[in-house]
């Protein structure tokens, strides 16, 4: 364990330097900023921004995890079966770690875990910007140590973790097109009545 401590210790400094910012600030004046804190200013309006996976929504939880849970959110990428990721799951639940869920189940899901982590290979946990893959406990800990969560849960008993969702939110499905009728034919004139008397005027 000795050895794993410099190196959490410099993994914390590199994610303090790469921490994409949390809020989109609007002034009065209508310029904008990017921000890891909400402005002090009343009448300036923040906006949170989501990140990758998603986000814990901070403002239900208790005030001693709030910022550490702003600055370092937790997100585990699962898929159904996979005894890993329920070991995973597991881990953090036990510990009192607030954390979202993405379940990858289609192929445009592992397309974007791809793209995303550059593998196809579950779980992956994410902490802040760090990436975690494959479920390793000592790891996990250990990263979860260095960004500041408590090693014992500070959740009250009736806290639940949002529900998990899929990576990707599927298209809406085309609208029918719909097929116009064909107008009705404008009426005709009969035919003349050859029989008819001719009016001369």
């Amino acid at each position: 364990m000795n050895t794993l401590r410099p190196f959490l210790a410099s993994s914390l400094a590199l994610w303090a330097s790469v921490v994409c910012a949390q809020y989109k600030v609007v002034g009065p004046d209508g310029t904008v900023t990017y921000t890891d804190r909400p402005p002090a200013e009343a009448k300036a309006q923040a906006v949170p921004i989501s990140g990758i996976g998603g986000r814990v929504d901070a403002a239900n939880l208790p005030a001693a995890l709030r910022p550490v849970v702003g600055r370092y959110p937790v997100t585990l990428y699962t898929s159904p079966g996979c005894a890993p990721c329920d070991q995973g799951r597991s881990l953090l639940t036990q510990r009192g770690i607030p954390f979202a869920e993405k379940r990858v189940e289609t192929d445009t899901d592992t397309a974007a875990l791809a793209k995303l982590t550059g593998d196809r290979n579950l779980p992956v946990l994410t902490i802040g910007s760090q990436q975690l893959k494959g479920y390793q406990s000592n790891d996990w800990q250990g990263y979860l140590d260095a960004a500041g969560y408590p090693k014992t849960s500070a959740l009250p008993a009736s806290y639940r973790n949002p529900a998990s969702t899929p990576l990707t939110t599927p298209a809406p499905a085309p609208k029918p097109v719909e097929q116009r009728r064909p107008e009705p034919a404008a009426p005709t004139a009969p035919p003349a009545d050859p029989n008819a008397p001719k009016i001369r005027f």
